[in-house]
């Protein structure tokens, strides 16, 4: 199900032929997903590992408990990146939105331009109110991105992440609410 088009990309719910590019995606891009994206990481370094996070994030979509989609570059019809709706709270209305980019796909504005997309999928079409994004201060392009589809600062969240083999590290929160 394509929830986005652009010219250059588009956004899917992912299947199993997308096992081979998001597993590809992942392994080459290990540094710069391993530090703020352990656990989607370590759940993509086989084919095999891949094929069951597909499944994993389909029943996660049909049971809506979280929506993992995948940015697909048109050309190729191979995964970019992801953008994912987690920790959902239907009572409040609220979700986080966490999201990756291959290396190669970085600067191009995709990004950007699918947390927008999303953003309104999830104030639209789930009826949520409040999202959140939560960074690190350090990755300013993940900030950036928050910045360039509205989301505001809020506060400093006190040892809310743990990478691996790491102390806990205040994150940013930063937030958008349906207008």
């Amino acid at each position: 199900m394509i929830i986005y088009k652009t010219e250059e990309f588009h956004i899917t719910t992912l299947t199993l032929k997308d096992a081979i590019s998001l597993n590809e995606m992942m392994l080459h891009n290990v540094e710069r997903f391993k530090r703020f994206f352990p656990k989607t990481l370590s759940k993509n370094l086989t084919l095999e590992a891949s094929e069951a996070y597909v499944l994993e994030k389909n029943n996660e979509i049909q049971s809506n408990s979280e929506f993992t989609f995948g940015i697909k570059e048109n050309k190729t019809d191979k995964v970019a990146g992801l953008i994912i709706i987690k920790k959902l709270n239907w009572e409040t209305k609220q979700g986080e939105l966490a999201y990756c980019i291959g290396a190669r796909y970085q600067g191009k504005g995709w990004v950007s331009d699918a947390v927008s997309q999303i953003s309104n999928y999830a104030f639209n079409e789930l009826n949520l109110k409040t999202l959140q994004i939560i960074s690190h201060k350090t990755n300013l392009g993940s900030i950036k991105v928050a910045e360039n589809c509205g989301f505001l600062w809020r506060k400093t969240l006190i040892s809310e992440f743990t990478p691996t083999n790491e102390l806990a590290l205040d994150m940013e929160l930063y937030e958008l609410t349906k207008r």
